[in-house]
């Protein structure tokens, strides 16, 4: 693609370097992928994806999965969970945390009660019946799709919640010595 699109913005291949669109592609990938796949995802030299690809290993951003001759890259997800809590933690007081948290299970419980169920498994279930009209359907699904969401949120939340006496701790002993290596 060369050139700006019809509608005068630029392709994200022309605004970010090869590198930097390697590493997009790389931060959302949801299943291991070859150097191959994420080159071409990315637009870019096998080389550079390659030598990008090590060095984000290096930095422990993504790890290497070698099944047989294959080998595929994938994110870090247990970086990435603590990474996400600890985001939740600075972004949010104690407080914020438990008042979403309140609103997450108040959401589901709406749901439970709209839909008469008591798992968004339950509802996907009634997808099936036979008497449900197309937009029923598509509300349905949608709400499927959000309820997954608002889990996995609460299953974050209620670890940040869990971990933030220990997190802010961690961060006053750092507070302490830079301030004291001012003075």
């Amino acid at each position: 693609m060369s050139g700006p699109s019809q509608d005068g913005v630029r392709s994200w291949a022309e605004s970010m370097s090869a590198r930097d669109r390697i590493r997009a592609v790389a931060e959302t990938l949801r299943e291991p992928r070859s150097v191959n796949w994420i080159s071409e995802q990315a637009e870019a030299a096998w080389s550079t994806t390659n030598e990008e690809l090590r060095d984000l290993v290096d930095q422990g951003q993504l790890r290497r999965v070698v099944a047989g001759e294959t080998t595929r890259y994938q994110p870090d997800y247990t970086r990435l969970l603590f990474e996400e809590i600890r985001r939740l933690i600075e972004e949010n007081s104690r407080e914020e945390l438990r008042d979403e948290l309140a609103a997450i299970t108040e959401e589901i419980e709406e749901w439970q009660a709209t839909y008469d169920v008591e798992t968004w498994e339950e509802l996907e279930q009634s997808l099936a019946d036979g008497d449900l009209t197309s937009d029923e359907l598509r509300d349905r699904r949608d709400v499927i799709t959000r309820w997954e969401e608002t889990l996995e949120d609460r299953r974050l939340i209620k670890h940040a919640l869990v971990l933030y006496s220990d997190v802010e701790a961690a961060r006053e002993p750092m507070t302490d010595y830079s301030s004291s290596r001012r003075r």
